[in-house]
């Protein structure tokens, strides 16, 4: 965490979770924060407690990434606040399980304005004044279902395969200017986004704590990969996935992911 001592943090969805342990991690290693999600009232109990904690700044902003107009909103704050943001985190999204014809049309466009729209905003926003000083790193928080097409959570597959390219393609492109950009893909993970999605099965029955997660991919970030899967058994599962045709990987995966019948 002595990558960002002294420097400036933006963690987006730091309410809870991976982006709730960012915060306390990266603040332990001295760095300042701007937490930004939509509950203020935990935002405002987080930042009082890290600053306390950890005598180091922290700012809260109050945003709903759902909103188109929020990262030009979050970058005006801090633009305002006269902060250089040094590392991104772009944590926040969402998910949702069930049969794609039954879900609500408009949730699933708000899944890809904050999965996918939020996060190329954010970076396109913050990455330029990064090359600008020729140092900065860019975090974003894709899933192991991004490997693959996944029957009951297509939608939410398909956004976190869109951040996982992203980032991959986009460190390669910025390495030369002294910015660092990772993918973290998590597994099943013990936050509330279960609750958030509805979902009835996880996919996998191993749980990694959001500490772990958090502390997995600000170490990959610190070393220069553009991604990591965080968890050994996480790591084997997908990429023997290669060995095995990908209507057979799909067809598996709807079989883990179909909601259970009442």
């Amino acid at each position: 965490m002595d990558n960002w001592r002294g420097k400036w943090a933006l963690i987006t969805g730091a309410s809870a979770g991976i982006g709730w342990a960012f915060a306390e991690q990266l603040a332990a290693g001295g760095t300042h924060l701007v937490l930004t999600a939509r509950r203020k009232s935990r935002l405002d109990d987080l930042a009082a407690k890290l600053s306390s904690l950890h005598q180091v700044k922290v700012e809260s902003f109050a945003a709903d990434l759902g909103q188109p107009g929020a990262p030009d909103a979050i970058f005006a704050y801090v633009q305002g606040k006269g902060i250089a943001v040094e590392l991104l985190v772009n944590n926040a999204g969402f998910g949702a399980q069930g049969e794609f014809r039954q879900m609500g049309l408009a949730r699933q466009l708000e899944m890809v304005q904050v999965n996918v729209n939020a996060v190329l905003h954010l970076t396109h926003l913050f990455l330029p004044p990064m090359i600008e000083r020729r140092s900065g790193g860019i975090l974003i928080v894709a899933s192991t279902a991004g490997f693959q097409g996944v029957p009951y959570i297509a939608t939410y597959a398909a956004t976190k395969g869109f951040d996982l390219l992203f980032a991959e393609g986009l460190a390669e492109e910025v390495r030369k200017y002294g910015v660092r950009v990772c993918a973290l893909c998590p597994g099943s993970t013990a936050t509330e986004f279960h609750q958030v999605a509805k979902q009835t099965v996880s996919g996998s029955r191993i749980k990694e704590s959001a500490e772990k997660v958090a502390r997995v991919g600000l170490e990959a970030l610190a070393s220069g990969k553009s991604y990591v899967i965080s968890g050994l058994h996480n790591y084997i599962s997908t990429h023997s996935q290669r060995l095995v045709p990908r209507r057979i990987v799909n067809r598996m995966a709807g079989k883990i992911f179909a909601p259970k019948q009442n």
